[in-house]
């Protein structure tokens, strides 16, 4: 099991059990873990303490806000994720497809290709002579069908695998921007229709720390009657985290489903969350 997979298993309990406000002994001990070696393990994914982290989380700032009036979204909207995005300085150059490079599926690249560790779990990283072409987020056992299906995707293109250049490109999106050079944004390169790359455009304005609906999302890309169509291109979204589907939820508020499960995106939003509270304060 590696962090992110306990991680998640903590966020899966406090799904359950956040009205009760569990404590770092009980949190631990769901993990067979010393509260010492929970408390490292939960601020070094994090950036935060758990104590801060639950504060994040809590429903009180929604159930506050629900109690003046406003609507199940705005208060989800307004709960501690609307503040300006600070946490990531992440320029994404989004670059698409000619229906000639669409149809020949690669032929006469070289993807460089490999897993590599995210505060997210595992990932598959692939990255051709315009960007990175794949992210995706694979479950322990699920490696060889992840790689199968990147294969599907590009079908002509020749794979070349390399766990470190996966790595190095992985710490740039998931690291603060400190850490790196925001002045070179990276590159990205998607396969889609003409509509699905203005949802994906349109979704890289949403700044970490803020969420929004299909149906804002639909009048972004000058649609607003097609929040289905809209959801749909979402869903199909080829980079995960850093195409921000995660930061789309419900008319009613709720958080929804994701592509790579309905935990990790609640891990995503509650690490963006905590992570860009603390960042405003600083």
């Amino acid at each position: 099991m590696n962090d992110y997979e306990r991680i998640a298993r903590v966020i899966r309990y406090l799904d359950e059990h956040h009205t009760e406000q569990p404590g770092l002994a009980e949190l631990a001990d769901g993990l067979g873990l010393t509260p010492f070696h929970f408390h490292r393990l939960f601020s070094n994914w994090a950036g935060v303490t758990p104590k801060d982290f639950l504060q994040c989380l809590t429903l009180a700032h929604a159930k506050a806000l629900l109690n003046q009036g406003e609507t199940v979204l705005d208060a989800a909207l307004n709960a501690g994720l609307s503040g300006p995005g600070r946490l990531h300085d992440l320029c994404v150059n989004l670059e698409s497809t000619s229906p000639g490079e669409m149809k020949s599926g690669g032929a006469q690249w070289t993807l460089i290709a490999g897993f590599a560790e995210s505060p997210f779990g595992t990932c598959l990283i692939a990255e051709g002579p315009r960007g990175i072409c794949h992210l995706s987020f694979v479950e322990s056992g699920d490696e060889a069908a992840a790689w199968k299906q990147l294969q599907a995707d590009w079908p002509n293109a020749k794979l070349r695998r390399s766990g470190t250049a996966a790595a190095g490109i992985a710490r740039q999106i998931f690291t603060l921007p400190a850490e790196w050079n925001s002045h070179r944004p990276l590159r990205a390169f998607v396969t889609g229709t003409a509509f699905q790359v203005r949802v994906w455009r349109a979704l890289l304005e949403v700044a970490p720390g803020q969420l929004t609906t299909y149906g804002r999302l639909a009048e972004a890309v000058g649609k607003p009657p097609a929040a289905r169509a809209v959801g749909t291109a979402v869903g199909q979204n080829p980079l995960a985290y850093l195409i921000p589907c995660h930061r789309v939820i419900r008319e009613t508020g709720a958080v929804g489903d994701y592509r790579w499960g309905r935990i990790r995106k609640r891990a995503i939003l509650a690490w963006e969350g905590a992570r860009e509270t603390v960042t405003n304060a600083a």
